[in-house]
């Protein structure tokens, strides 16, 4: 983390768990026991039908409310999709885009992804841009190529003004649910070419003040290490942030002095 130039961020992703009776329980949970130290922003990105139960709960708090998707059109014949401009009304804060889940089992492409990230910009939302390899392109010696033309294509036509409200979260696909994690190094190593990549495309203030997010099993024992890296600027939780005391502890982490 270098807080010098950039926030750090602790956002929960938590998939399709969690009824509003739960994410009640959970809200009040987490808001009584934060720590006071504002070191880091925290973030609740929550299935829909529990965005309005956790921005009632959350409201008078410090922790920012989440969608995990939504559609690139303001409006229109797409039964079941959430748009921006919906989602800004029910005071969400931040959308997950282009995970590797909507990416591999719904078929985002890289055009979508695109567009959504134009759509929850214009609709004044930050965007946490999911980039990540698998394990084979991993194997295969290509991770950085391979995250340098997603950021490529998911940021085209943003604008550096833009670029300043966007989250990037690396999410190393072979990592995420499976209890593997990245080691320190690998997600240090990763961080920092893509913070590299942002200073191509945008400058080096802009590259500098991002925040560039750990996504893959990062948990309550591996989260100081990880964070302890100069370019990880925070976590976007799976699992861990399902429990209240898991969450809690990365949060108390990534409020430590440094």
């Amino acid at each position: 983390m270098n807080r010098k130039y950039r926030k750090t961020i602790i956002a929960a992703n938590w998939k399709m768990h969690k009824t509003p009776t739960e994410t009640k329980a959970f809200a009040e949970r987490l808001k009584s026991a934060i720590p006071r130290a504002k070191r880091c922003s925290i973030v609740l990105c929550v299935p829909f039908v529990d965005i309005p139960a956790a921005v009632k709960l959350l409201k008078d708090s410090r922790i920012a409310v989440g969608a995990q998707n939504l559609h690139w059109d303001a409006s229109g014949p797409y039964t079941g999709e959430i748009s921006a401009d919906m989602l800004a009304d029910l005071d969400v804060k931040y959308v997950i885009i282009g995970h590797s889940e909507r990416r591999a089992l719904f078929g985002e492409s890289d055009l979508m992804i695109n567009q959504k990230v134009h759509a929850a910009l214009g609709a004044g939302l930050r965007p946490i841009l999911c980039v990540g390899e698998d394990r084979q392109q991993r194997d295969l010696g290509v991770t950085l190529e391979f995250i340098t033309y997603q950021l490529k294509a998911a940021l085209a036509g943003v604008s550096p003004e833009d670029m300043r409200r966007v989250v990037i979260a690396y999410e190393p696909i072979w990592a995420i649910g499976t209890g593997q994690t990245a080691t320190p190094d690998q997600a240090g190593e990763v961080c920092s070419a893509i913070r590299s990549v942002l200073r191509k495309l945008y400058g080096a203030r802009i590259a500098r003040s991002t925040t560039i997010q750990y996504g893959g099993s990062m948990n309550e024992a591996n989260a100081e290490a990880l964070l302890n890296q100069e370019d990880v600027d925070g976590g976007l939780i799976g699992t861990a942030s399902l429990d209240a005391d898991q969450f809690l502890q990365i949060i108390y982490t990534a409020n430590q002095d440094g």
